[in-house]
């Protein structure tokens, strides 16, 4: 089962938190892919220059923040690199957690075809340690791409766990560590003014 979408109606900063160690389950087709979430950043549209929505603006490419909690928000950045988003709080207050970054938990061999095109273990030493540690990288790699803007809350296409078992997938046993969080200030975004040293953005420290 996945989060419930009262569990994105809440404070945006606070599910950006709590999203840390949850899971992604993307399905396509026959496919099903997981992965751990291990960074990401908050957006808030009524106060955070940062965010797309900011002072209320509503635009064509905006208006999915808006919707109902849960939904997702896709857009592009580079005119070629996707983001994926979960839009938070109350239906009408624009704000949204950015998915920065993830590690695979199921459905290896075919994330990696996505991302470069071979099986899990062809890939290089670099491809390794830069597999999905970004957003555009994460997204290519689960095949989350812009025909998903605006999928509700619910839709079995891409869902968020809290386990894996709740998906029908096997539980991977070094996740049951407690988290260790780092808290830090979001990147990318020097044109922000004062929202630039929001500390918004949230990493699972690596493990030593």
């Amino acid at each position: 089962m996945a989060l419930t979408q009262e569990f994105f109606a809440g404070d945006t900063v606070k599910v950006a938190r709590s999203l840390l160690g949850k899971y992604l389950v993307r399905r396509y087709g026959e496919v099903v892919l997981a992965a751990r979430i291990t960074e990401t950043e908050a957006y808030i549209g009524r106060m955070d220059k940062a965010c797309h929505a900011y002072q209320y603006r509503k635009t064509e490419r905006t208006k999915v923040l808006f919707a109902p909690p849960g939904t997702v928000y896709v857009y592009l950045i580079y005119g070629m690199h996707c983001c994926l988003n979960l839009v938070t709080e109350p239906e009408g207050e624009p704000a949204a957690v950015l998915i920065r970054a993830v590690e695979p938990r199921y459905g290896l061999n075919e994330i990696a075809k996505n991302r470069f095109g071979r099986d899990a273990e062809e890939l290089t030493t670099y491809q390794r340690k830069n597999f999905l540690n970004g957003p555009g990288k994460l997204c290519a790699g689960l095949k989350i791409d812009r025909s998903l803007n605006a999928l509700p809350f619910g839709s079995p296409e891409l869902e968020v766990c809290g386990r894996l078992s709740e998906a029908g997938l096997p539980d991977c046993s070094a996740d049951k560590q407690k988290l260790e969080i780092q808290v830090s200030k979001r990147i990318g975004i020097d044109y922000a003014e004062e929202a630039v040293d929001f500390p918004w953005r949230f990493t699972i420290a690596p493990k030593a």
